[in-house]
């Protein structure tokens, strides 16, 4: 196959799901709901493989992956308005257990019978549940517990079907149960940390209800990625990929080594918008550590060409994209015809934020410039190994394929580099100053152990300057934005509590050592609503 030939699987027409060996498969029919992501998460937590799918998927599809249960996420939209997602009918007579959560819950009782409709009293936040039946999904929870509820729509008058499990002062079908068919329905959102005894009631769905025994292991996800790629690039392909130095693309490079050994060519680019030394680190850390073939292509006069007097976000990373693609492509030829596949380091998030899960009811947070396809006219097939896993996945998977601690633990970096932490138009002069920034404050979150306790941490550079005073005059410099979060999986994430004398410290070092910088402000902002990347 040429170049010119080979193209990017769509995603719509991406090969049959296969589930990791001896994975207990937890579909997850995803209604859009901002927590659908984590119901996946919080049953890969218990060890099931849960993954998200289409709404409306066929039920020979759903039947092909051997489901255990099946679960029915939340969504923004009201049953009985037109156009909103439905599920086909055939679903509940498949006999596997099936748990509908908010959304999910109201369709799947309105399509057995039962009539929704708004509620007198919406509910938002904490609300107080009482059990009356403690049997299988609500067993071993307090009799009155708090759960977390995002509706305004509600089930009413229900049959004699349906059995009640627990009920709120303005819900009185909160929790039930289909006594014919095996389906169970909640009003609240269990997969939130809002709601404190979510988990156990998502394990009793799993293990006294699915009858699951907890298969899912990392070491059986590795063994079936290695065999993808395998069977995706065959005995005599190559495969390019794109090594950036974080968590992310270097357990790609490592399980690719694994899977095909010497037919992997890393590529790092320096763009030009990578941190301090980044480039020197990352030559010398992979060559002593990765048996590839590893070259660097220095392409940041080109990268920061294409940037000058840009400032939106989104054109941003369309342009870095771009860029990455004819970079790629010219790496390319000089490694060889047979190198027709390129590498990515893509997460699960990624495809959820850009709109591209399997599902396609997510809503399109940011541009990813490596989700969604390559253009036609690249010439490579693309390799997303770790498509289907989340961030803290791809570090256990990093530790099973006996990766060191400090590429395994390293904060996240992102794809489009200092860019989307330049705010506002990016030239040499403002990347300087942001990457001087950005090493005190690494160093002192390492120096005062908080790295490890940290999930990533970063300095923006703000459009904007502040009055000052320096010694005895009057300054008129840029203000620096630090942002630290702590988070199991990016989808959600709080600010970090860093100790006020280690942000003092961090102030005055870098407005004492950074020549330009007058002002520093600390982000307290979570996500959601806010993103942890500012662009």
């Amino acid at each position: 196959m040429s170049h010119a030939s080979a193209t990017q699987t769509p995603p719509q027409d991406r090969p049959p799901f296969q589930p990791p060996r001896g994975a207990e498969v937890i579909p997850i029919l995803d209604f859009g709901s901002q927590y659908a992501q984590l119901i996946a998460r919080r049953v890969r937590e218990a060890g099931a493989f849960g993954i998200l799918v289409a709404p409306d998927i066929e039920p020979g599809a759903l039947q092909a992956m051997e489901p255990r249960g099946i679960i029915l996420s939340g969504g923004p939209s009201s049953v009985g308005a037109h156009g909103a997602p439905r599920c086909h009918p055939d679903l509940f007579s498949l006999g596997v257990p099936m748990l509908g959560i908010c959304y999910g819950m109201q369709l799947g009782c309105q399509m057995m019978g039962g009539r929704v409709e708004a509620a007198e009293a919406r509910e938002y936040g904490r609300a107080k549940l009482r059990i009356r039946d403690a049997r299988d999904l609500l067993h071993g929870i307090p009799a009155d517990t708090s759960v977390w509820m995002s509706h305004g729509d509600q089930v009413h008058d229900l049959d004699e079907t349906f059995e009640v499990l627990a009920s709120t002062s303005t819900c009185p079908y909160a929790v039930v149960r289909h006594r014919e068919r095996p389906f169970y329905g909640v009003q609240f959102h269990p997969e939130v940390t809002h709601t404190p005894h979510g988990v156990d009631v998502l394990r009793n769905f799993l293990y006294e209800i699915c009858l699951c025994r907890g298969t899912w292991r990392m070491s059986d996800f590795l063994e079936a990625a290695c065999d993808r790629v395998r069977e995706q690039v065959g005995t005599t392909g190559r495969i390019i990929c794109g090594l950036s130095g974080g968590v992310d693309s270097s357990v790609v490079a490592a399980l690719l080594a694994k899977a095909i050994g010497e037919r992997v060519t890393c590529i790092f680019v320096d763009n030009g918008l990578l941190r301090k030394n980044e480039r020197e680190l990352v030559e010398v850390t992979f060559r002593d550590h990765f048996d590839v073939d590893l070259r660097v292509v220095d392409a940041s006069a080109q990268f920061l060409s294409d940037l000058a007097g840009i400032t939106d976000p989104q054109e941003k990373r369309r342009r870095i994209g771009h860029r990455f693609v004819d970079v790629f492509r010219e790496a390319a030829r000089e490694v060889g015809p047979e190198a027709r596949f390129l590498a990515q380091g893509t997460l699960y998030p990624d495809v959820i934020e850009s709109g591209q899960g399997h599902a396609g009811r997510s809503a399109n947070i940011k541009l990813h410039h490596n989700v969604g396809g390559l253009p036609e006219d690249l010439g490579f097939e693309l390799v997303e190994p770790l498509r289907d896993l989340f961030k803290d996945e791809v570090r256990k998977l990093g530790e099973v394929l006996g990766l060191p601690d400090q590429i395994v633990w390293r904060h996240p970096f992102p794809g489009p580099g200092l860019a989307v932490r330049v705010i506002g138009e990016v030239n040499p002069h403002r990347l300087d100053l942001l990457r001087e920034c950005d090493e005190i404050l690494l160093e002192e979150i390492i120096a005062h152990n908080l790295y490890r306790s940290t999930d990533q941490v970063f300095a923006v550079l703000l459009p904007i300057r502040s009055v000052g005073v320096m010694g005895d005059g009057r300054s008129y410099d840029s203000v620096v934005a630090i942002r630290a979060v702590e988070t199991q999986d990016f989808m959600t994430a709080d600010w970090a509590r860093i100790p006020y004398d280690v942000l003092a410290g961090i102030s005055s070092r870098i407005i004492n050592e950074v020549r330009g910088v007058g002002r520093v402000v600390y982000d307290i902002s979570s996500k959601p609503p806010a993103t942890i990347e500012w662009e």
